[in-house]
């Protein structure tokens, strides 16, 4: 006489016995649930809001020019004055990893005064610069009125006005009909610039045209200052080319400014931060699934009954397995997934009241997920396996 074989589970009946299960106790399993999303909401704001920090960070420090270097003429074997071939920006800036590259050319013997009566004296110590059009975005130079140089303006005599110079000529706005007397020709004052934190030396300045400069001022086209924006990982290697890259023949007669110390703070800083999350990651992951474990084992011991009422109706050990695996996979999913959510809305609500950007790093949201369904696992397979082993008999006794 044959028996009969169990019947087979797939996978939308094994999902339909674990969900029967938390539909059976719905307060039960909102509750555990709630206590999983808890803990990973928890690790998720804690790793969010500390990520949205270190980005706050980040930020701030790469406005202080972290990754600005400077090129500026040196001194010859006679202790003469150097200079920089007028190719030096364009050889700096085929170097890879240098993202930006701009210069200045000091004017020499131009002066600038608010009209062509002040005594020649009387030039308040104020430089004319020859400056190439994208100065401004490589010193992160901002207009306080007016325009910055173009190409229609730069063969011009036209003029932008550092800050400190504005001041100093008594300009207050930047207008066609506002012209200071520079070089011995009027020029049109066409910007006023906001003080420049990265390039105080342009606050002091008078900013023209690299071409009107050389028409207009017998500007001799050697660039005085090369302002040069590399990758924040590469300064200091391309720091070590810029002196042979600006001048190949006399790359000794170069000087070049060491790399910031904000960059050095902001690496600590880096370091320091991924050591945090780790550490803060890992306890908060520990606590989640110390919830999972703990709501599972009492929810196997508890169901005894059950677990005695199938196996004598069929139920494999397998099978109930199963079920008890579905079922604590089922409510980890949705304690993990709840706690994503929610630690992400922390970490965008309070990022906000910062005025920080809202980082929540992908590994933590995944491995948050990833953890409670395998602390879950483990712990619903563990008293699932025990009650699985009592014969149907033991287990209703049991009950």
């Amino acid at each position: 006489m044959s028996t009969l074989a169990p019947a087979r589970l797939g996978p939308r009946d094994v999902l339909g016995v674990g969900a029967a299960g938390l539909r059976t106790r719905p307060l039960r399993a909102f509750l555990s649930a709630l206590g999983i999303a808890i803990g990973i909401a928890a690790m998720i704001a804690v790793v969010g809001i500390s990520s949205s920090s270190r980005a706050g960070l980040d930020r701030t420090l790469a406005a202080l020019g972290t990754n600005l270097l400077t090129v500026t003429p040196g001194q010859s074997f006679t202790g003469a004055s150097a200079t920089l071939p007028a190719e030096a920006v364009g050889m700096i800036a085929r170097i890879g990893p240098v993202t930006t590259v701009a210069a200045t050319g000091t004017v020499a013997d131009a002066k600038v005064y608010r009209n062509d009566r002040i005594p020649e004296a009387e030039s308040g110590g104020i430089s004319v610069l020859a400056a190439h059009l994208g100065l401004p975005g490589t010193v992160a130079a901002a207009l306080a009125d007016g325009t910055w140089l173009n190409e229609a303006t730069e063969g011009y005599p036209a003029v932008v006005l550092g800050s400190s110079t504005a001041r100093l000529l008594g300009v207050t706005a930047a207008s066609p009909d506002v012209q200071v007397w520079l070089g011995g020709r009027w020029f049109t004052v066409v910007g006023v610039l906001s003080p420049v934190a990265l390039a105080p030396e342009l606050d002091s300045a008078a900013l023209v045209g690299w071409a009107a400069a050389e028409s207009y001022l017998d500007f001799d086209g050697h660039p005085t200052t090369v302002y040069t924006r590399a990758e924040d990982d590469a300064v200091t290697s391309v720091r070590e080319l810029l002196a042979a890259t600006a001048n190949p023949e006399n790359p000794n007669e170069v000087k070049v400014s060491r790399p910031s110390d904000a960059l050095v703070a902001r690496q600590a800083t880096d370091q320091a931060f991924t050591a945090l999350l780790l550490g803060l990651g890992g306890v908060a992951l520990l606590v989640g699934g110390v919830g999972v474990a703990n709501t599972m084992v009492i929810s196997v011991l508890e169901r005894r009954s059950e677990i005695g009422l199938r196996r004598s109706l069929g139920a494999t050990r397998g099978q109930i397995r199963l079920q008890f695996l579905a079922e604590s996979l089922l409510l980890s999913a949705m304690g993990g997934v709840g706690g994503v959510v929610i630690g992400i809305a922390v970490t965008v609500a309070y990022a906000g009241t910062q005025d920080w950007p809202a980082v929540v790093p992908v590994w933590a949201s995944a491995g948050g997920v990833a953890a409670t369904l395998l602390i879950g696992a483990i712990a619903g397979l563990y008293p699932a396996i025990r009650a699985a082993r009592l014969s149907p008999t033991e287990a209703l006794t049991a009950a």
